[in-house]
């Protein structure tokens, strides 16, 4: 493991001794976000999510994502606001409803359904804040299936991937390469650290959030 690798895993270490089965880690990083996926699992889990596109209860898709989404720290208040303002028109919420479940279990390729994903959330209404952030464009998809997605706040990530000596090819509008390369990222730290116990990309993130995060000043 490189050196600057070395320094980022000790760093994790001095302020959660036991890796990722630490108690303090458990508290303060992964069980809110555990527990808004487990939230989602009742409400959004993927046969409830086709029947509500079905019965075209995209008002309700979209309320649900949200309200999931608010018990979080994971977006900025403004974020929220324009995510919320958003998706509160009827046309609004069936863009981000279909378009969000085509993202999560569409058949396309994952750059594709990316791709998309990035175009339905540009084309959300606007009031004052733009929609189309990292952390709009990436929160969903993390709490849906933190097995295989990852999300993304761009200060802190290209801090921390300056750290870990990793090339974090990064651009400010969301796009498929920034993504497979925050993927790559994740990948890189969850088999550098795998014996620390890494479970998905929610220990993977918070790794990177440590590393990069003013919270977490030495």
């Amino acid at each position: 493991m490189p050196a600057s690798a070395l320094s980022c895993r000790r760093k994790f270490l001095r302020f959660f001794p036991g890796g990722f089965a630490d108690e303090t880690y458990i508290d303060w990083e992964r069980s809110y976000k555990w527990d808004a996926h487990a939230r989602w699992m009742v409400t959004l889990a993927p046969a409830t999510f086709r029947g509500l596109l079905r019965k075209r209860q995209f008002g309700q898709i979209a309320s649900q994502a949200v309200a999931i989404e608010s018990r979080t720290n994971l977006l900025f208040s403004f974020e929220k606001i324009a995510l919320r303002d958003a998706v509160k028109p009827p046309a609004g919420a069936r863009t981000f409803a279909e378009g969000l479940y085509e993202f999560l279990h569409g058949r396309a390729s994952e750059e594709r359904r990316f791709e998309h994903w990035c175009e339905t959330v540009a084309s959300l209404p606007r009031r004052q804040t733009r929609v189309l952030t990292w952390p709009i464009a990436t929160v969903f998809g993390f709490v849906a299936h933190p097995d295989r997605h990852v999300f993304l706040k761009p200060n802190v990530t290209r801090v921390a991937a300056r750290e870990y000596g990793f090339d974090f090819e990064y651009a400010s509008r969301p796009n498929w390469p920034t993504y497979a390369s925050l993927l790559d990222f994740a990948a890189r730290v969850t088999r550098d650290q795998r014996d620390l116990g890494p479970r998905d990309m929610i220990d993977a993130q918070s790794f990177i959030w440590v590393q990069g995060s003013d919270e977490y000043e030495e």
